[in-house]
């Protein structure tokens, strides 16, 4: 049984990852889904061992200016065009190679921090 958008929002109010699947046309794939504040080590290892790809952190097109985040591509040719910017990792704060679910985490973490300027992610990460 499939939940509701309504109920989807709760759970991750209440800090549980949700999978939100997407159009059988497009890529016919599920995603794990949670809010940023909710990117613990745990939930990103979580994600990292089960989902087995890419663990992506959609923003604003404002924060993306707010914190130069360039497109990663000038001339984006992949199938759906997903608009992804330069990979980053969160310099200092205890992180040390950007690998680790700890180091993932601070990072996801510090993108939601407007304390957190430009200069403190390294690029690419």
């Amino acid at each position: 049984m499939l939940n509701t958008i309504e109920e989807a929002i709760e759970d991750i109010k209440n800090g549980k990852v949700v999978i939100v699947i997407d159009d059988p046309g497009r890529e016919n794939e599920g995603d794990f889904l949670t809010a940023a504040r909710n990117a613990t080590p745990e939930v990103i290892n979580f994600m990292a061992t089960h989902g087995r790809g890419l663990i992506c952190a959609p923003l604003t097109e404002e924060r993306c200016v707010e914190l130069g985040l360039d497109m990663m591509v000038s001339n984006n040719t992949s199938l759906h065009a997903t608009p992804f910017t330069v990979s980053i990792d969160l310099n200092g704060y205890g992180c040390t190679t950007g690998i680790s679910v700890s180091d993932r985490s601070k990072t996801i973490q510090a993108l939601i921090n407007p304390k957190i300027k430009p200069e403190e992610f390294g690029k690419p990460g």
